[in-house]
């Protein structure tokens, strides 16, 4: 070894032996901790699994009760009777009786046509008859005559014959002149336009002092009957059936005209017939329904909805239209259990209305899910919603302050 070497002395060995036993010592603590987390790991207990939230739903309860089947379809209002009234004869127009709009009755002097040429005309007629009246008297005398003269031999037979025949003859023309007369006279009587119905009267269309025409197609007036009125409206063949066998068994179908939001009813009725015939072309039949209108709700031409009564269904579930689910052809609800979960149920639709169908499948009170069908299947959980407060309208606000404002003078005056 050279002299630049280093030397370097080993330690002691009680150094050595110290320093294994403190790498022991924190080997064996470290163990000692290892084992106590593994432990205390293992028997801490085990989390539980967190139950699904339930879902807000609305619901409704199943009643029981009478439902009734209506049909609703399109209707016109269509009076019972309309009448142009047109001028018999031809003249002058001298006098209007009626305003526009007035409410006459049947034999109601509407109007005046001039009466003169037609008063002269019957004159001539009543002469005409008068004098072939007196040719007739002195025929038949001078028939007697001949008569007694045959049987007394005195004529031949051939004169008898003829005084028989010009007997006939002026028989004939005096039955002739009757007839003229009695034109005459109807002449007369159209000269005075009355009418023929009772009714409300339109809009004039002559004036007086205009010619009229004999039966003009302008007519002089036009009236129309409105008590009572009726609603023609088509019927669904398929529906039919079942109308015809309620008027078959003598019921009166009642009908409601409602306006065309379908909301106010302006009118109630009972349905009058049936057409004959099915229309090909729409596959409907017409219908006719009549209305007292005694308050004049109904206008001629009007457009409105009928909803005929068909029948009454009694003691059937109600089931509100909101809670029904369609799978295909099929219809369902969701029924609410004890437990507060849900069950699907089908249901046999009967018949509906906007609001609620009466159908079979379900039973009184049981609720039914209205609102929330995006998670639900059947077991789950659900949680009623409460019904929204009614809207605080104008008029209870101004009750309440009045209230307030009472109560608050009570207290001054204590």
């Amino acid at each position: 070894m050279t002299e630049s070497s280093t030397y370097i002395q080993p330690p002691p060995a009680h150094e050595h032996r110290g320093g294994r036993w403190i790498y022991g010592t924190l080997a064996a603590l470290l163990l000692v901790l290892v084992v106590w987390l593994l432990i205390k790991w293992l028997s801490a207990p085990k989390p539980t699994a967190k139950a699904p939230p339930t879902i807000p739903v609305a619901a409704a309860s199943v009643k029981r009760g009478d439902f009734n089947v209506y049909l609703d379809e399109l209707g016109t209002v269509t009076p019972v009777y309309t009448v142009t009234v047109a001028s018999r004869v031809a003249g002058e127009l001298t006098e209007v009786h009626y305003r526009e709009g007035q409410i006459v009755k049947k034999n109601d002097l509407l109007a005046v046509i001039d009466p003169r040429p037609y008063r002269a005309a019957l004159v001539q007629a009543q002469g005409q008859l008068a004098r072939d009246q007196a040719l007739l008297d002195n025929a038949r005398l001078d028939l007697v005559r001949y008569q007694n003269s045959y049987a007394e031999h005195a004529i031949p037979e051939q004169q008898l014959a003829t005084q028989k025949a010009l007997v006939d003859q002026d028989a004939g023309t005096v039955k002739l002149d009757q007839g003229n007369l009695d034109a005459a006279q109807v002449n007369v009587d159209y000269t005075r336009i009355v009418s023929p119905i009772d009714g409300r009267v339109g809009l004039r269309t002559v004036d007086p002092g205009n010619i009229v025409p004999a039966n003009g197609t302008t007519g002089i007036a036009t009236i129309t009957q409105l008590q009572p009125i009726t609603v023609i409206f088509t019927i669904a063949e398929d529906n039919l059936d079942e109308v015809v066998e309620q008027i078959a068994a003598g019921h009166k179908l009642g009908v409601d005209a409602l306006d065309r939001t379908q909301k106010n009813k302006l009118a109630s009725g009972t349905l009058l017939t049936v057409d004959n015939q099915i229309n090909v072309a729409t596959g409907t039949v017409r219908a006719r329904a009549t209305f007292p209108n005694t308050h004049n709700e109904l206008f001629p031409n009007q457009f409105v909805n009928a909803r005929l009564l068909v029948k009454t269904l009694t003691q059937v579930n109600l089931v509100p239209n909101a809670a029904i689910q369609r799978n295909g052809d099929v219809a369902f609800v969701y029924v609410i259990q004890a437990d507060g979960s849900v069950k699907s149920a089908d249901i046999e639709i009967q018949s509906t209305d906007g609001k609620e169908s009466a159908a079979t499948g379900v039973e009184p009170g049981q609720q039914l899910v209205t609102d929330g069908f995006d998670k639900l299947q059947n077991g789950t959980k659900v949680t009623i919603k409460p019904e929204p407060a009614a809207p605080i309208t104008p008029a209870a606000t101004g009750a309440a302050a009045a209230s307030e404002a009472r109560s608050g003078e009570v207290k001054k005056a204590g």
